[in-house]
């Protein structure tokens, strides 16, 4: 019997639950409360399952999104997630299938780009998926790194301000503004939904134990807002009664410098706490360098974290901005179709122009590649070394880079 690939139904939805688990190796067991929590939630039309014989084998689940790019404006893009495939029917094509089903209605509907999280770096090069951020974890040695210990809250070094424990409540609703104009200001921040905040702030069901963290805001000295954290702590003494507790910062959000330099003092000061984990930052988070001794901040994780794969080349470059003027002919190599051609760029810092073109190529490249330069993190000098792009013109790459590379390093902060 063939295997029927088709979005779910409501009956089916614990079943399609567990066919997740079963692929992402968690316990096979759903409770009555997470389903009854999470299908009001789910869309799904955009929820597939492979079934065999009337057995889910296969998940995939789709969903709109909001990506930042360059400059503050926000690309349409297709969410991927839930992604499994039980071990019995490995190797049958159902992965490939769902994905290009998939890729084909974000098209239709107009989407410039998808994304996705990938738990294997191997996989979602084929489909035209390239790294578009990475995320860094420290884990700080405070009683080495030269803070002052005895750092008692924002001062006029740290641009003033105030420190104020904070719940939940507050937290859901001062976040989501703090969060948008966090993506007015950096590359490759996801949006959060109401629902996002209330599961982040534990007002939601959870599959696994829920600790309540502890809250922090910061406001300027006019009383504005302008950031907030997230942490909790072990509990761990030493048997001469010494403490060594590690906080794990679980998010961090600052719009302004004053707000982060004084959040991660904050942090860093707290009593008992002898060690941070800083959570999922971007490469180039300033923590590092905000220690008398950087040395103190050892790295703790350093991978790939948002998967691009470009479906309109014009709609993803046309919003953001770019560091100088100038102008790129790129030719882009795309198998599915979606963003095959030549396309010019005319780049500014107020914007740019992009659009098919039949004129020589600067640049060509795959469209995988293409992704990991689209947020400005990856280098196309890089890339030209490693052969991954062919510059057509001498000097196209460093050109590209003068254009298309970002201030700042995108920073994607949520797994979804």
């Amino acid at each position: 019997m063939s295997l029927e690939v088709r979005p779910i139904d409501e009956s089916e939805f614990r079943a399609w639950l567990v066919a997740k688990r079963v692929g992402f190796l968690a316990p096979p067991v759903v409770a009555d409360e997470e389903v009854a929590d999470r299908l009001p939630h789910t869309d799904l039309s955009r929820t597939y399952g492979a079934f065999d014989r009337g057995r889910l084998v296969a998940t995939f689940q789709s969903f709109d999104q909001r990506l930042s790019t360059v400059g503050g404006a926000d690309l349409a893009a297709n969410a991927v997630s839930g992604v499994t495939v039980s071990p019995t029917h490995r190797r049958r094509g159902l992965l490939s299938g769902m994905m290009a089903d998939d890729l084909a209605l974000a098209r239709e509907r107009g989407d410039a780009c998808a994304t996705l999280i990938a738990a294997e770096y191997p996989i979602y090069g084929r489909f035209g998926y390239g790294v578009a951020s990475w995320i860094t974890q420290w884990l700080v040695d405070v009683t080495r790194s030269g803070l002052d210990r005895r750092w008692s809250g924002p001062g006029e070094a740290d641009g003033g301000g105030r420190i104020d424990l904070a719940d939940g409540a507050e937290i859901r609703k001062e976040g989501p503004e703090l969060h948008r104009r966090l993506a007015a200001q950096r590359a490759g921040i996801t949006d959060r939904t109401p629902r996002a905040w209330d599961v982040g702030t534990g007002n939601a069901y959870h599959v696994r134990p829920w600790t309540e963290p502890f809250y922090a805001v910061y406001r300027s000295e006019a009383g504005e807002v302008e950031g907030y954290v997230a942490y909790t702590s072990d509990d761990n003494w030493s048997d001469q009664k010494q403490p060594g507790n590690t906080a794990s910062v679980r998010d961090l959000i600052a719009v302004t410098p004053a707000a982060e330099r004084a959040l991660w003092r904050f942090v860093c000061s707290v009593d008992w706490i002898t060690k941070v984990r800083t959570g999922f930052r971007a490469p180039d988070d300033v923590l590092p360098l905000l220690l008398p001794d950087p040395r103190a901040a050892q790295v703790l994780t350093h991978t790939d974290m948002l998967w691009l794969r470009v479906l309109d080349v014009p709609k993803v470059f046309e919003p953001r901005t770019y560091a100088t003027e100038g102008t790129l002919v790129l030719e882009v190599r795309d198998a599915a179709g979606y963003a095959n051609g030549r396309f010019r760029l005319d780049a500014s810092p107020s914007g740019g122009a992009c659009a098919p073109t039949s004129a020589a190529p600067d640049l060509v490249l795959d469209v995988a590649e293409l992704a990991t330069l689209a947020l400005g993190d990856e280098s196309a000098v890089r890339l030209a070394t490693l052969g991954r792009i062919e510059e057509a013109v001498a000097g196209a790459a460093a050109r590209a880079d003068l254009l298309l590379r970002s201030p700042r390093r995108p920073w994607s902060m949520d797994i979804f």
